[in-house]
C-alpha cells in the first residue's frame, strides 16, 4: 500500500493506493464523524461491486444512488436528481458523499458535494485507470450541450482510496482511455516514463503492470496541482491534447468515443503542431503507430473540421478570440500557445492529410 499526500488550499488529503482497500474505508476515513453516507455509483460498477462495497461501509445510515453508465450522465438533469435524492435522504452538512466509480461518477458526485448545502465532504473511490487523473486535484463538473465540463468547481476531496483490484475487470476501451491520460502526464513531465509506457502493447499488460505508471502519474499531477490549484498557470499543462479531444467528444456525441480515445487524437495533433511551431522533431509518428497498434480509433474526417474548430472555440482556455493549446518544446517541456481559428483550420487540415499518409505507410 502506498500513500501520496496532496496539499489543497482548503485542506490536505491522502491518495492511498492498494489492493482490496475499498473494504477498509474506516481505516482511512473517520466515518463515525459523519451523520450519514451517500454512495453515488453507476450501473456498471454497481452490478459488479456495489453490493459488497456498500455492505462493507461501517455506518448506520448508508444510502445509494445509481446513475446510468457513461458520459451522458454528467448532465444538469442527473445532477438535479442526485441533489433531490440526497436531500430526501436527510443529508445534512455533516453528511459524507462517496464517489464510487470512474471519472464520470467522480466528476458529478464531486460537484453534488461542492454545491449541496453550500458544500459537504466527499471522498473518491475510483474504479478505472482514467480516474487516477480525475479523482486527484479537486476539479468537479458536469457537461453543457455546448461543451464538456463547462459547469463546475474546484473542490478537493477528503481522501482518495484507489483500489487497484478493481482494474482487473476493466473492458479494453476503458484501459485505453485511462492509459492515454498516463501517457499525457509522461509527455508533460517524464520522457523516460513515456518511452517505458509505449514499449509494449496494452494486451501484454496485467492490472498489476499499471500500478507503477498510475503512481507516477498521480505524483506528476500532485506536483502540478499543488503549485497551481485553480488552473491559473502550470495546471493548464494537464490539458495537453484536451482542446481537440473535447471537441471530438462533443461532435461525436458524449459516450460514442471514450474521453481517453478522443484525447489520444488530441495528443497526436498537439505534437504535430509543436513540430510545425518550433521546428523540432517529436516521437509523433511513433506514438500514432502505437495507438493504432493498440486499436485506438485514431481517425478524423476532413469534412468535420469546421465542427472541430467550433468545439475548440468553446474551450475554457479561449482568450481574446485565440484558442490556446498546450504544446511541447520537447517531451517534458510543455508550453501554452494561442492560435486564431484560421491558423488552426490550416493546421488541422494538414494534420489530417499527414495521418492519411501514415495510414497508407502502415
Amino acid at each position: 500500500m502506498k500513500s501520496i499526500h496532496v496539499k489543497a488550499s482548503t485542506h490536505s488529503y491522502d491518495v492511498t493506493i492498494g489492493k482490496n482497500i475499498r473494504f477498509d474505508l474506516s481505516k482511512h476515513v473517520p466515518l463515525d464523524q459523519y451523520s450519514s453516507v451517500f454512495v453515488i455509483t453507476d450501473e456498471t460498477v454497481h452490478d459488479r461491486y456495489g453490493e459488497s462495497f456498500v455492505q462493507s461501509i461501517t455506518h448506520d445510515r448508508v444510502h445509494t444512488a445509481i446513475i446510468p453508465s457513461g458520459e451522458q450522465s454528467k448532465s444538469i438533469d442527473q445532477y438535479y436528481e442526485l441533489l433531490t435524492k440526497a436531500l430526501s435522504y436527510g443529508t445534512d452538512r455533516k453528511g459524507l458523499i462517496i464517489a464510487f466509480g470512474g471519472g464520470v461518477v467522480g466528476d458529478i458526485a464531486g460537484f453534488v458535494a461542492a454545491t449541496l448545502l453550500r458544500g459537504i465532504d466527499y471522498i473518491q473511490v475510483p474504479t478505472t485507470i482514467l480516474a487516477h487523473d480525475s479523482s486527484v486535484g479537486g476539479k468537479v463538473a458536469i457537461n453543457h450541450p455546448l461543451g464538456k465540463n463547462l459547469i463546475g468547481h474546484f473542490y478537493a476531496p477528503k481522501a482518495v482510496i484507489y483500489d487497484v483490484d478493481l482494474l482487473k475487470s476493466l473492458p479494453v476501451h476503458e484501459i485505453r482511455s485511462g492509459y492515454t491520460e498516463l501517457i499525457k502526464e509522461a509527455l508533460i513531465d517524464d520522457p523516460i516514463l513515456f518511452e517505458q509506457m509505449i514499449e509494449h502493447s496494452l494486451s501484454s499488460k496485467s492490472a498489476e503492470d499499471f500500478i507503477p505508471f498510475i503512481q507516477r502519474g498521480i505524483e506528476i499531477k500532485k506536483r502540478i496541482v499543488e503549485e497551481d490549484e485553480r488552473e491559473s498557470g502550470v495546471r493548464a499543462y494537464l490539458n495537453l491534447g484536451h482542446t481537440l479531444g473535447h471537441a471530438i467528444e462533443a461532435h461525436a456525441g458524449y459516450g460514442k468515443i471514450t474521453h481517453g480515445e478522443a484525447v489520444a487524437i488530441g495528443l497526436i495533433f498537439c505534437m504535430y503542431v509543436s513540430e510545425q511551431q518550433f521546428s523540432i522533431h517529436l516521437p509523433t509518428k511513433k506514438l500514432y503507430q502505437w495507438f493504432v497498434k493498440n486499436e485506438y480509433p485514431i481517425q478524423l474526417n476532413e469534412a468535420d473540421i469546421e465542427n472541430y474548430i467550433s468545439g475548440m472555440k468553446k474551450d475554457k482556455k479561449v482568450q481574446q478570440n485565440r484558442i490556446y493549446m498546450v504544446l511541447l518544446e520537447t517531451v517534458g517541456k510543455p508550453v501554452s500557445v494561442g492560435f486564431t481559428t484560421t491558423q488552426l483550420t490550416a493546421l488541422l487540415t494538414e494534420f489530417i492529410k499527414e495521418m492519411h499518409t501514415w495510414e497508407q505507410e502502415g
